[in-house]
């Protein structure tokens, strides 16, 4: 690009424009976050589909339950190359790189051969995990930029778009669904159009928002810390000009080089202190990133119809209570929208711990009370698999249904928004997307130990055991948040370096 003006992108998005300071960028962070729809939907649509695919394919629980977790190991790698990626390339390109791989694995996926012996479900698997692999690189790349564009009085607001888009592609993904599988005869592996399979339509139907992702990220101006890493000064005062609303940015600008040391290369190396050892900032945004899993907040999106057949609903019930509960977590997190730059991002990690504690520890008390069904002969139900069917009796059910949702009101408007706020603003601009991809390759590596975990957790020690468990890391989630994790709220993003102690040294 020329470094004679502003850019293309810079004028398209702030044409007309009379609060370019706000509304554009409003603008540039929802195409940004578009990212994180897509992110939801990919990792939630398998749920409608396994059934489907289990019978197609032709497989054991085993290699399904392999297909469903590769999406994550594929998350992770993705996670942990974007940021190195991003400081090379720039963020907007990468942004493009995701949405071409997110609709490669709405095709790929559509279209895998069904027979195993032709190695159908190995062809699936890796369609599987090139999305996921797109899921990783959204998973920093929004965060990232959405920071590193935003006005510091707005950010907190702003980077908590990723989440609400993550959890409206959840629930998008329930939504579509559910009108596959009615509109399909008989369930998700029969036909609809074209001749192809309802469940292979759920994923086919990624690739729309795919192609919006990557026509509308060409539309918006490159990071301008990016810029200025690169030396496209003129570039950057255009993009930061708009943003800001402020005509004299040099010494914002100044601030910005020397955070970023001039010539320098960001690099891994970065991470590491003069004096050896990690920054302390590092660890704190991968402990975050631990701790938003390890409270068990997948379990329940994962696993949610399992846990509410166990609680005495019947199949159709148990799919409207998940689908109610998706709807409460899109609704607390624009309650977390509209606090966080109010009240902190601290003050709402430290309440919603405490809520998780409360909350989780109350349906572990109602699954304590679960009793074996028994038919007038007085012997145990048994199900199509075998098992002892198990119902929770009176009132608990009820109360387990309260306290979970419960459980998602208060990660939603803490843990769930907050921790990608803080992951997107708190590390210095010299290795802020590096430290990101550490940070989210931990948020990955985390769920899926928490996913694999929970089939073996619940043959084994049981549901009490689970959400006692879950419960306990939701109280060192208090603890460490209270003892660790810095206010960022109003800071600008140079200010990071203070707080790192990158500043000193």
């Amino acid at each position: 690009m020329s470094e004679g003006g502003p850019t293309p992108e810079v004028e398209s998005v702030f044409d007309d424009d009379d609060d370019g300071s706000t509304s554009g960028a409003i603008r540039i962070a929802s195409v940004a976050a578009l990212g994180g729809l897509l992110f939801g939907y990919e990792t939630a649509v398998i749920n409608g589909a396994t059934k489907a695919i289990e019978q197609d394919f032709n497989v054991s629980s085993g290699a399904l339950g392999f297909a469903v977790a590769s999406a994550l190991i594929g998350a992770a790698a993705g996670a942990l190359t974007a940021g190195r990626i991003a400081d090379r390339i720039g963020r907007l390109k990468v942004m493009k790189i995701a949405a071409v791989l997110f609709f490669i694995s709405a095709i790929g996926c559509a279209f895998a051969p069904e027979h195993w012996g032709g190695g159908g479900l190995a062809v699936f698997i890796l369609f599987r995990i090139i999305g996921g692999f797109a899921v990783g690189v959204a998973s920093v790349i929004a965060p990232a930029y959405i920071a590193e564009t935003a006005p510091a009085r707005i950010r907190g607001r702003l980077g908590s778009l990723q989440q609400l888009a993550i959890v409206l592609g959840i629930f998008l993904s329930f939504l579509v669904n559910l009108a596959l599988r009615n509109a399909a005869e008989d369930g998700a592996n029969s036909p609809l159009w074209l001749g192809l399979d309802a469940w292979r339509w759920m994923f086919l139907m990624m690739a729309i928002p795919a192609i919006a992702y990557g026509v509308l990220a060409s539309t918006i101006p490159e990071s301008p810390r990016y810029l200025i890493s690169k030396q496209r000064i003129p570039e950057a005062r255009a993009v930061l000009e708009k943003l800001l609303g402020e005509k004299n940015l040099e010494i914002t600008i100044n601030r910005i080089r020397s955070s970023m040391l001039g010539e320098h290369k960001p690099s891994w190396r970065d991470l590491k202190r003069p004096t050896g050892g990690v920054y302390p900032i590092v660890w704190v945004g991968m402990l975050l990133s631990v701790f938003q899993q390890a409270v068990g907040i997948n379990v329940i999106f994962y696993y949610s119809n399992v846990l509410w057949e166990a609680a005495g609903f019947d199949e159709s019930q148990a799919f409207l209570t998940s689908t109610i509960t998706s709807v409460i977590n899109i609704v607390t997190t624009i309650v977390a929208i509209l606090l966080i730059d109010r009240v902190g991002r601290k003050p709402l990690l430290l309440v919603g711990s405490i809520g998780m504690v409360v909350t989780l520890s109350v349906v572990a008390a109602c699954f304590s009370q679960l009793t074996n069904d028994l038919d007038a002969a007085g012997n145990p139900v048994l199900n199509d698999s075998g098992e002892v069917v198990q119902t929770l009796p009176g009132a608990w059910g009820i109360i387990a249904l309260l306290a979970a949702n419960g459980f998602v009101i208060f990660f939603g408007m803490s843990w769930g928004p907050v921790v990608w706020v803080l992951l997107g603003e708190m590390f210095p601009n010299r290795f802020r997307a590096a430290a990101l991809s550490v940070a989210a390759a931990a948020q990955w590596a985390s769920n899926w130990a928490i996913t694999m975990s929970f089939p073996v957790i619940k043959d084994g020690p049981g549901l009490v055991f689970g959400y006692l468990m879950y419960a306990a890391f939701a109280l060192l989630s208090f603890l460490f948040v209270w003892r660790f994790v810095p206010e960022t709220k109003g800071k600008t993003l140079e200010d990071m370096d203070a707080l790192a102690g990158v500043a000193d040294e």
